[in-house]
């Protein structure tokens, strides 16, 4: 969006982009996954998903899924905020247990109280939107430089000059998308930290028991629990749900996360393991408040945040990137972002 208006350059620090949170996405586009201001970014996304513009891809970038979110206790709370949060068209509806338990044969009638069902959850296919985004960089004349970690940037006369181990580049403008790395970029810039944390995730690809397709399958999510598992290529994907925070590294699975939640799988559902047929972790970032970071840094001119995307970076991408636009293309927020600019900004995390 943004070699539409100027000269783009990106710098990506590994052979490829997408290889890190983006490459590791769970990959649902879910309105309701999120604090009240990521839920706003999703929903400013949702149109897009649902009709990309002209040229953008050859293919849907959702497919249907749906996400049944099961209750195992006496605590209604948040299956309750659940239904709370539907509105006319996402039929997002209560139902009891056999109802549930029809849905997903796995489940146990008897680790099952209650559940709520959300039609309008979808996958997403992050494969074709992260291509179609970088296929309409490149054709717009932006430039992508891989393995080109940055080392160094300073600015002189209103120019930064940015450093890698192989090249040095001048811009007027720095934007810090550098995922669980934005801290550190910024602090090359002389930018105040803004307290990210990178968080890692583990998940692992099972396969579904005899019998159980799992394409037709819906997302499940476990009240009292952060685990869900989603069906993926035919097989099923489960995570613990974990958030360890850790250093920015290239994230790998913890063989002790991996056994508990295997054991956890085969003690709540029915499903028995006999084999994990992969497994990988991700680095999920995130700020206090567990918002988006989006705009000018407060101090240091020029210096744009585009980071603490959390666990939603993939849903939120096309309402980010048009924010981003918005700001650096014309110097503030368009009509389809100002409701929620405000409480994105840098300036709120001083």
């Amino acid at each position: 969006m943004l070699a539409r208006h100027g000269s783009v350059l990106l710098l990506e620090k590994e052979d490829t982009p997408g290889y890190h949170a983006t490459g590791r996405s769970a990959a649902l586009f879910t309105r309701n996954y999120g604090n009240p201001v990521v839920r706003q970014v999703n929903a400013a996304s949702a149109a897009f998903f649902h009709t990309p513009p002209d040229g953008f891809c050859e293919t849907p970038l959702l497919t249907p899924r749906g996400c049944l979110t099961v209750g195992q206790g006496d605590d209604t709370g948040e299956l309750d905020a659940l239904l709370a949060l539907s509105k006319p068209g996402e039929e997002v509806t209560r139902l009891d247990v056999d109802e549930a338990c029809a849905m997903v044969p796995f489940l146990r009638p008897d680790r099952v109280k209650q559940a709520v069902f959300e039609a309008n959850v979808a996958d997403i296919d992050v494969a074709t939107l992260h291509s179609s985004y970088l296929k309409g960089a490149k054709a717009r004349g932006a430039l992508i430089e891989t393995k080109q970690a940055v080392t160094a940037m300073t600015r002189t006369n209103g120019i930064w000059n940015v450093q890698t181990a192989r090249n040095s580049f001048s811009t007027g403008i720095v934007i810090n998308a550098a995922g669980a790395w934005a801290d550190q970029i910024g602090a090359m810039a002389g930018a105040r930290s803004i307290g990210l944390v990178p968080k890692r995730r583990t998940a692992i690809i099972i396969k579904p028991p005899a019998g159980i397709t799992s394409a037709t399958l819906p997302a499940v999510d476990f009240v009292g629990s952060d685990a869900y598992l989603k069906p993926e290529g035919g097989m099923l994907m489960a995570s613990p749900g974990d958030a360890t925070p850790a250093e920015p590294h290239d994230a790998w699975p913890d063989d002790m996360e991996i056994a508990e939640l295997a054991d956890w799988i085969e003690r709540e559902t029915t499903i028995k393991i006999t084999k994990i047929e992969h497994s990988w972790a991700g680095l999920r970032s995130f700020v206090e408040d567990e918002a988006p970071v989006v705009g000018y840094d407060t101090e240091v001119p020029d210096f744009f945040w585009l980071a603490g995307q959390g666990g939603f970076g993939i849903m939120m991408a096309p309402a980010l990137a048009n924010l981003t636009t918005e700001i650096i293309s014309t110097g503030r927020p368009g009509t389809q972002s100002e409701d929620f600019a405000h409480a994105l900004s840098p300036a709120r995390l001083l």
